[in-house]
């Protein structure tokens, strides 16, 4: 298994500026794919695009990449901020040097690569 990195990152990046909104992952998920069509690339399978955006929601929260927003920054109980962990993982996926070599990095891990334990091993070495 290997993850959708670029949905991943629209993920990571709208929980940066969530606040006093909703987190909407479907609703990411809509727009990563009319930008990936723009971008001349083949629409994807948005019913599996929307549950992968759902499941990523799920995976980023439960592996304390990202935890729900304080009232005080704009939290609502629907919305996150990135954790220390969540900011690497972002930092990994964005572009720029070893962007790439850290995406097939994460891709030898499988679904195992966002564990904490196993995520937290490839960014200390």
């Amino acid at each position: 298994m290997t993850y959708n990195w670029d949905l991943m990152l629209r993920l990571l990046r709208e929980a940066q500026k969530s606040g006093n909104e909703t987190f909407t992952p479907r609703q990411y998920a809509d727009e990563h794919a009319i930008a990936m069509e723009d971008a001349g690339q083949p629409m994807p399978n948005m019913d599996s695009l929307k549950a992968d955006a759902q499941n990523y929601e799920s995976l980023l929260f439960d592996g304390g990449f990202m935890v729900a927003r304080p009232e005080e920054q704009g939290g609502n109980g629907e919305n996150f901020i990135l954790t220390e962990r969540g900011t690497q993982l972002l930092h990994m996926l964005e572009g720029g040097d070893g962007a790439t070599a850290y995406r097939q990095r994460l891709d030898e891990q499988g679904a195992a690569a966002l564990t904490p334990e196993v995520f937290d091993g490839l960014t200390a070495g």
